[in-house]
């Protein structure tokens, strides 16, 4: 009878394969894992501190280090993390060496708000806490605002945050009872009346050419007020 050399290094290869997996998966299930690894992604400005993060990677009333990775619940643990208020979206995992891992995505406010409450409007139009590690440079919101009816400061907010002349000089956003909005420019005094929501791109183009046009002819501050109402015209009232 011929031996099949060949077909014996194959089975021989193919043992060693699982014993190695199996070796490897007994050691990784018992590897302790040490202290997590916390990491932010994106901006630096840090409204929830490591500390805080660390005091949600807990099981059972305890912390994860040096428990066994097969003992962690890495879902349960992403939930704890997600569940918080100033964050964003987390990713919780392990690597080889046993190190778990958290990944971090704040909320990022767009505008806070300042009337009876005080509380940041996040990039997604939601509620965001203050924090008491850092305050974000964003515009004021005043007026009549309710937490569970942010549509249109948020719109207006959204629009200021990703246009750069806007960025650069609008520091409130007023909603009026009647819902229409209002804004104040960081170095004028005038008012601008946006009114309602409507057509509010063309509104925005048409504060643009008259704020070009009254720095040129040197009469930004002849105005109390910039009414965009209008569709087709900037009607202005001198102080």
């Amino acid at each position: 009878m011929k031996i099949n050399y060949n077909h014996i290094k194959i089975v021989g290869l193919l043992l060693l394969v699982i014993f190695l997996f199996a070796f490897s998966s007994g050691r990784n299930a018992v590897r302790k894992v040490g202290e997590p690894s916390i990491k932010f992604l994106g901006d630096e400005n840090l409204f929830i501190t490591h500390e805080a993060v660390s005091k949600l990677l807990i099981q059972n009333g305890e912390s994860v280090s040096n428990k066994s990775k097969e003992m962690i619940d890495l879902n349960d643990l992403e939930s704890a993390l997600n569940a918080n208020v100033m964050i964003k979206r987390a990713q919780v995992f392990t690597k080889v060496n046993g190190t778990l891992v958290a990944e971090i995505e704040q909320k990022k406010p767009i505008a806070r708000v300042s009337t009876n409450a005080s509380y940041y409007i996040d990039e997604d139009g939601s509620y965001m806490p203050l924090s008491t590690n850092y305050t974000s440079r964003v515009p004021l919101v005043t007026g009549f605002v309710v937490k569970n009816d942010l549509h249109n400061v948020f719109t207006v907010a959204k629009m200021v945050q990703s246009d750069e002349f806007l960025k650069k000089h609008v520091i409130e956003i007023h909603q009026n009872e009647n819902g229409s909005v209002d804004l104040k420019f960081r170095l004028n005094d005038f008012k601008i009346q946006l009114g309602s929501l409507d057509k509010l791109d063309k509104k925005i183009n048409n504060l643009k050419a008259f704020y070009q046009k009254a720095l040129k002819d040197s009469t930004l501050n002849s105005y109390s007020i910039v009414n965009l109402r209008f569709d087709k015209q900037v009607v202005c009232t001198k102080k």
